[in-house]
């Protein structure tokens, strides 16, 4: 068994290698006239990659202490020179890098792997919403387990990470998914990262040390927050705070897509549903709308549906996506995990 988790640590390792260059270290940015002692404030800050420098406004930048106006603006334009396709580039060239960048991690089920056009795609973010007991959890664990697969089994070569808001992770479940696959279950266990956030501040705060952790390890291929929404429903519950929880939520949503581009990981997060009077009114199938409003549905590059089936039945729609059309799988879930279903 040991032999078995240090072949699997070995090769999350190695395929980190083949992918630094997802980012570039903002240690690279020395050897371009960036003096050390502001490459450490800039880290304090939270700043740890090239790509960072460029997706934080100047004015958040200038509130890290001992950094000048000055001392930003030509770390910014070093930035520019450092990362590619930080510029114009032609759609060739766009088509070109997403082909060699986006890594897409299958699902546990040929059916929804079909859906998704190969299974969830690194660099973007993606909403899975829909009421209790409808498979998005067991989702999220499968996933934790398949983008360790190397990249030719439909894998992501990479470790995970879990936030977890209703206290729903559960390692023995990976276990029995990792044996599933044929990895060696503790192996798995040992390459994901789990944290359990209470409010909404605290999730926020996680993804500030997660971005240091991504930096210095550079093999991780997902994020997994289960659910987004859970904390700022119980955070905010008086009466004019919705605005102040949109803003807030708004908040989190940017961070999360610029984890996905900065360090090329998929993130996933599940949300909740609550009743929607106006579309019974409309004679609706389904009268339930997730949470979030505008904001949510804006933020997510891909938002998928849940919702129960017959018995062990589980229904996924893209309800929106740039690229998959509008159309619909089923799926089922046991303890190892997603499955296809069989009737």
């Amino acid at each position: 068994m040991a032999a078995a988790e240090a072949a699997l640590e070995a090769h999350v390792q190695e395929e980190a290698v083949a992918v630094e260059d997802d980012f570039e270290s903002i240690d690279k940015l020395q050897s371009m006239g960036i003096s050390a002692a502001d490459i450490k404030k800039a880290k304090e800050g939270g700043v740890h990659t090239a790509q960072a420098l460029l997706m934080v406004p100047k004015r958040h930048l200038a509130e890290i202490k001992g950094l000048s106006e000055a001392k930003i603006d030509k770390m910014v334009e070093v930035a520019r020179k450092l990362v590619p396709g930080s510029g114009w580039r032609t759609a060739t060239e766009a088509a070109q890098a997403r082909e060699r960048e986006i890594i897409r991690i299958k699902t546990g089920s040929t059916a929804l792997d079909e859906l998704l056009g190969g299974g969830f795609e690194t660099k973007s973010l993606t909403e899975m919403f829909g009421e209790w007991r409808c498979g998005k959890t067991m989702l999220a664990h499968t996933l934790c387990v398949t983008t360790q697969l190397p990249q030719e089994e439909g894998g992501g070569s990479g470790k995970a990470a879990f936030i977890d808001t209703e206290g729903t992770f559960r390692p023995e479940l990976v276990k029995q998914i990792a044996e599933r696959f044929g990895l060696d279950p503790d192996a798995v266990l040992g390459n994901i990262v789990v944290a359990r956030a209470h409010t909404s501040e605290h999730q926020a705060d996680l993804l500030i040390s997660l971005t240091a952790l991504m930096a210095e390890e550079a093999c991780f291929r997902l994020l997994v927050v289960d659910s987004l929404t859970a904390p700022f429903r119980t955070d905010y519950t008086g009466r004019g705070e919705l605005a102040e929880r949109q803003q807030k939520l708004n908040n989190v949503l940017a961070k999360l897509k610029k984890i996905s581009e900065e360090f090329n990981v998929a993130v996933v997060v599940t949300n909740q549903v609550v009743s929607d009077p106006g579309g019974g009114a409309m004679f609706v199938s389904d009268p339930k709308k997730p949470v979030g409003g505008h904001v949510m549905a804006h933020a997510s590059t891909t938002r998928l549906s849940l919702r129960k089936g017959k018995g062990e039945q589980r229904l996924i729609k893209v309800v929106a996506s740039p690229c998959l059309a509008e159309a619909e799988a089923s799926f089922c879930c046991s303890a190892t995990g997603v499955n296809d279903f069989k009737d």
